[in-house]
């Protein structure tokens, strides 16, 4: 009995894990041009023609580091496709932002928002958050608090994404 109540807990988890990607209703991606932790600038637009899953992140925030291996081995999985990841920390310095991707690895593109100004125009409240922004350079999904960023049902919705082209993308 015991082993029916876990199965069924997990069947559980595993519905809610599937459903943990939002649609997005929230309108058009606002604007997004941050240095990262080299100085050099990256915008959104840059990155038309790709799937991109924007993150807002701290250091101090738990969740915030506990999900940031899974969006590596995320990232690793969509090496080679139209896939990016930007990481935004929010109001924390060029030192702290690198030693913490340092000592994780992680190999994605980290940005820095030390004014807070972008993570307040995406309407991060929540740490972490994150929207999954399409080929077509709208956001698609959106996230808040931390997930499994390397789980089939997540890397299924993204590579749908990237099917879809940004000629041909549903809104």
């Amino acid at each position: 009995m015991r082993w029916l109540a876990g199965a069924l807990l997990l069947a559980l988890c595993a519905s809610l894990h599937a459903e943990a990607l939002r649609p997005w209703t929230g309108g058009a991606a606002p604007g997004l041009e941050l240095a990262d932790l080299d100085g050099t600038a990256h915008r959104l637009a840059d990155y038309r023609g790709k799937t991109v899953l924007v993150n807002f992140w701290a250091t101090w925030c738990a969740p915030c580091r506990a999900e940031m291996p899974s969006i590596e081995r995320l990232r690793r999985s969509m090496e080679g496709r139209p896939f990016a990841v930007l990481a935004v920390n929010v109001a924390e310095s060029a030192r702290v932002a690198r030693d913490f991707a340092e000592k994780l690895p992680v190999n994605f593109t980290v940005l820095l928002d030390r004014d807070g100004r972008v993570t307040r125009a995406w309407g991060a409240r929540v740490l972490p958050a994150s929207y999954i922004v399409g080929p077509d350079g709208t956001i698609r999904y959106s996230y808040l608090g931390d997930l499994d960023w390397s789980s089939d049902e997540v890397r299924a919705r993204i590579e749908s994404l990237m099917r879809t082209g940004p000629q041909h993308a549903a809104h």
